[in-house]
């Protein structure tokens, strides 16, 4: 594991309540460097050798934030967040071997909101934490372009056909029936609905979701929308080819 001393200091982690991860990684030295590396930081780390393991220590519950590793043995990295996105929209970041593009794929289809690739640099790792995180606390400016003068029976509550989007109570509903989103899921539909029917490009999101100050893989993207499209309508979500893609207003 590598380091980046920019990032940051143990203090700005802590706080009244320090945040819980969960670390699932079956390699003993990358499990035991991964979890020094965040205590100072100051997140507090559990740890677990095999994926279920991993769901085991997942239903104990208290975590704040998961990071699982691709290849695991019992139940795999990718079989474990499935499992977790049936129960939970925890933030969830995996860790793959550098190249294995198509684990990669198959951990954001799978539900995961971010990766990292091994041997893990600890600076992107922590950014990739504090981001994730911040999606999960996110709540819009009421006073924001999100929360007025859009189509809806109010001011925060923002309507696209059957589905409406509460912006104060971070509730989405399609056909009346409530849409359980991860916070990945649920920062990425506020920003399409701010801006109904404008274009949104891959890298804009990736910097205003993602929170991504460098340059990002665009697949965690699509494939974000992709499973946004699942949950919300398939027709609501257009792609515009070489652009990017829009929230359809009726």
């Amino acid at each position: 594991m590598t380091s980046n001393a920019q990032v940051g200091s143990v203090s700005e982690a802590r706080g009244p309540a320090p945040v819980s991860v969960l670390v699932v990684e079956d390699d003993a030295t990358i499990r035991r460097a991964v979890q020094l590396a965040l205590e100072r930081y100051g997140y507090r780390v559990a740890v677990a050798a095999d994926g279920l393991s991993g769901l085991e220590a997942f239903r104990a519950g208290g975590h704040d934030l998961l990071i699982l590793d691709v290849m695991l043995p019992e139940l795999d990295g990718i079989g474990l967040c499935h499992r977790i996105r049936e129960e939970s929209p925890v933030p969830v970041l995996m860790m793959s071997a550098r190249g294995d593009a198509l684990d990669v794929v198959a951990g954001l289809e799978a539900g995961a909101d971010d990766y990292v690739i091994k041997p893990v640099d600890t600076g992107v790792m922590v950014a990739r934490i504090r981001a994730l995180l911040r999606r999960a606390t996110f709540r819009p400016d009421p006073e924001g372009p999100a929360a007025a003068g859009k189509p809806g029976r109010a001011d925060h509550i923002l309507v696209f056909g059957d589905l409406s989007v509460d912006t104060l109570g971070m509730e989405v509903r399609r056909a009346g029936e409530t849409v359980s989103l991860t916070p990945t899921e649920l920062r990425l539909l506020l920003e399409f609905a701010a801006a109904p029917g404008s274009v949104l490009d891959r890298r804009r999101l990736l910097r205003d979701v993602w929170d991504y100050g460098w340059e990002g893989d665009t697949r965690v993207v699509d494939l974000c929308v992709l499973r946004l499209r699942k949950k919300i309508g398939s027709g609501r979500i257009e792609t515009v080819r070489g652009f990017g893609y829009k929230l359809v207003r009726g």
